[in-house]
């Protein structure tokens, strides 16, 4: 009985000593990650108003779905500077083959954006797959604003270190046919982008001017013999 008594005294001194330890969560404790909708909708009669149109000067429209849900600042920023006009005209200014092409800036240079300030970046965990639509931007984190890039093929390595705000869900080929460069000899031009909601007809590249016809006089002119 006293062996007992011991063993429980012991106890009791231990606990007493130790804190009590809290499973409430503090707020300083991570907070439970959002839940992200992962499938992208590919039918392009569906929630116009997260469908982002690109008319490029090579004659196809690429139609972008965007998802509020993984990154709702960049897409209101694509979305008001579309609608802005901001996009129209800007050219294609870093194509590089096998990876991504890259626009958003009216100076044609990489160095431009809008006027509006810089976006907080909204990193998550949809990957960089064919087709994926992201957010450009300098070394800081916090540092996109209006340019962004398409990606050709699977690049996981950008992951949750670049705003994927978007995919391509129709008109992939005319992103193929982007001309190559940093930049191109003859970029690919954003001719219009629109929201499909907005029911912008589709602008189209000007014809070329036909080839002046061959005449006799410049037959008789001619120095060859």
């Amino acid at each position: 009985m006293m062996l007992k008594r011991l063993i429980a005294f012991f106890i009791a001194a231990i606990m007493a000593a130790v804190p009590m330890v809290s499973f409430a969560q503090s707020e300083d404790a991570p907070q439970e990650k959002p839940n992200y909708r992962v499938a992208v909708d590919f039918d392009i009669t569906k929630d116009r108003d997260n469908i982002l149109l690109l008319d490029l000067s090579n004659g196809s429209r690429v139609a972008i779905r965007l998802m509020p849900d993984w990154a709702p600042n960049h897409v209101e920023r694509i979305k008001t500077l579309a609608r802005q006009g901001f996009y129209d005209g800007v050219i294609f200014h870093r194509v590089i083959d096998g990876f991504m092409a890259q626009t958003g800036d009216p100076t044609g240079t990489g160095q431009g954006g809008s006027e509006l300030p810089d976006l907080k970046a909204e990193f998550n965990p949809m990957p960089h797959v064919r087709g994926t639509v992201s957010m450009a931007r300098a070394s800081g984190e916090d540092s996109a604003n209006s340019q962004f890039f398409i990606v050709f093929y699977p690049r996981l390595s950008l992951d949750r270190k670049y705003t994927n705000f978007g995919r391509v869900i129709a008109g992939m080929d005319g992103v193929d046919a982007i001309a190559r460069g940093e930049p191109p000899e003859n970029p690919t031009r954003i001719l219009q982008a629109s929201i499909a909601s907005d029911n912008v007809p589709q602008k189209m590249p000007a014809p070329r001017a036909p080839a002046s016809d061959i005449t006799a006089d410049m037959l008789s002119n001619s120095t060859s013999k």
